[in-house]
């Protein structure tokens, strides 16, 4: 069990998956037990979008109850009401859920404004000290999951990309 102690691992990913979530879940579970195991990663924080991020907090809810250490925290741009308007019922419904049952959760402005998913993105980035776990297709530079992947890499944050590949740390 080497590696360097972790506090923190953030996430970060598109809203549209393009695979089997089956073939991403089990991909997912590996990074973030590997996070874990190897690198002592106990507080993982993640933005609370539609996606990427409502399956990656789910998955740490799940391995949570083999990993009693494991705390998901969510970091979000803006008031619930204002950042799920647009969601379907379903979405909804998981999104309370994960938020009834994660260990704490961080609103970034007391209302919606352009810039404020930057905003959030910058502080996922800077609550995370070596690891960021992300679904991120590096052909979509312009998205707010690039972004944020190059926040991280300019930080000196490992990179584990699980876009159609299996778990790679760079």
């Amino acid at each position: 069990m080497g590696g360097v102690y972790v506090s923190g691992v953030c996430f970060t990913g598109h809203r549209s998956i393009k695979e089997p979530l089956s073939n991403l879940y089990r991909r997912l579970d590996r990074a973030i037990e590997k996070a874990v195991t190897d690198y002592k990663a106990m507080d993982f924080y993640v933005g609370g979008a539609v996606g990427f991020d409502m399956i990656a907090a789910l998955r740490v809810l799940r391995l949570k109850k083999k990993y009693g250490s494991v705390h998901l925290h969510l970091v979000l741009p803006c008031p619930i009401p204002e950042m799920v308007i647009k969601w379907s019922d379903e979405d909804k419904a998981v999104f309370d859920d994960i938020l009834n049952r994660a260990d704490s959760i961080t609103v970034i402005s007391d209302r919606y404004y352009d810039g404020c998913m930057k905003d959030r993105n910058q502080r996922l980035v800077d609550l995370a000290d070596t690891l960021c776990i992300c679904y991120w297709n590096e052909n979509d530079n312009r998205s707010g999951t690039g972004q944020t992947v190059r926040m991280a890499e300019r930080k000196g944050i490992k990179i584990c990309n699980l876009y159609k590949t299996p778990t790679i740390y760079k």
